[in-house]
């Protein structure tokens, strides 16, 4: 199955007092990455999230998770009682010794954060981590969803791409052995001008030969061929699929290249600027899948 990289999804709950949104949004990338972001009281449970997400294999995983309503954070407040009775106790002596009159304010006392801490609470709330795994699997199965729809738009338009491809190598094919016959043809008619009709046979069946042995492009037009029956083969596969189509794309390169080179002929050059250009498309859609 082709999977697309690609994808968002979203799950909202509410439970006691309690808004919890999810949101999940992968996209291309060349690895699994995972970026997760949450408040504080939930970080203990990242590891959770990502083995629900281990159904993601390649891309980069961004996970948003939102807690809002008002029990949605505990905080409280830790004084340092010792610490603020010795800076009262600074500033009365201070007080005393320059006879100053002000009095001590509780603005004064304020003016320090040392003795002043407000602080999240972690109720270890087991119903929170529930509610949170229950609206993480939502937003995931959305997201697959979405994965799986694209990746069924990606492999239509592959297929259309390598079904071009194949009926431009079957041209190619039955046209190769026209350019061996045309050499022939060209290489008599010079031969018979320089030698004004003395013509060594044996010599020009030679040459000929050579040429066709250089110019050969069948095994290449083959493996082609082959190559885009894995590549069909591949598309069917439950694994993820991308680096292995990716590999084959290489390949196919690889083998219109040597056509390029070996078959001195304008319209196989011609046939060989069009594979490329399809071969690109393909490329394109094959970055996308998982």
């Amino acid at each position: 199955m082709v999977k697309s990289m690609t994808g968002f999804g979203r799950s909202q709950r509410e439970s006691n007092d309690l808004l919890l949104t999810v949101e999940i949004k992968t996209v291309n990338h060349r690895f699994c990455e995972y970026h997760i972001r949450m408040p504080r009281q939930l970080l203990k449970i990242e590891d959770k999230i990502k083995k629900q997400l281990n159904t993601i294999h390649r891309g980069r995983v961004e996970v948003f998770v939102t807690l809002g309503g008002n029990s949605a954070v505990h905080r409280k407040v830790n004084i340092d009682w010792l610490l603020l009775e010795e800076y009262y106790q600074y500033i009365l002596k201070i007080k005393e010794k320059y006879k100053l009159q002000e009095h001590v304010s509780i603005h004064d006392l304020l003016q320090r954060e040392e003795w002043l801490q407000v602080e999240e609470v972690d109720l270890g709330n087991e119903e929170l981590e529930k509610l949170v795994n229950i609206t993480v699997e939502e937003a995931a199965n959305q997201l697959m969803a979405m994965r799986v729809a694209e990746g069924k738009e990606l492999e239509t338009d592959i297929r259309k791409q390598l079904l071009i491809l194949d009926g431009t190598i079957n041209e190619v094919k039955q046209y190769a052995p026209q350019v061996v016959k045309q050499y022939k043809e060209r290489l008599a008619k010079r031969l018979n001008d320089y030698l004004s009709g003395a013509l060594d046979e044996q010599r020009f069946i030679t040459e000929v030969a050579i040429f066709a042995d250089k110019a050969d492009i069948n095994e290449e037009l083959t493996r082609l061929h082959s190559h885009i029956r894995q590549f069909e083969e591949t598309l069917t596969e439950s694994e993820p699929i991308g680096r292995k189509l990716d590999f084959l794309l290489q390949e196919m390169n690889r083998e219109v290249n040597t056509i390029g080179s070996k078959a001195n002929d304008s319209k196989i050059a011609k046939e060989v600027v069009e594979m490329k250009s399809l071969l690109e498309k393909v490329k394109e859609q094959v970055q996308n899948i998982e």
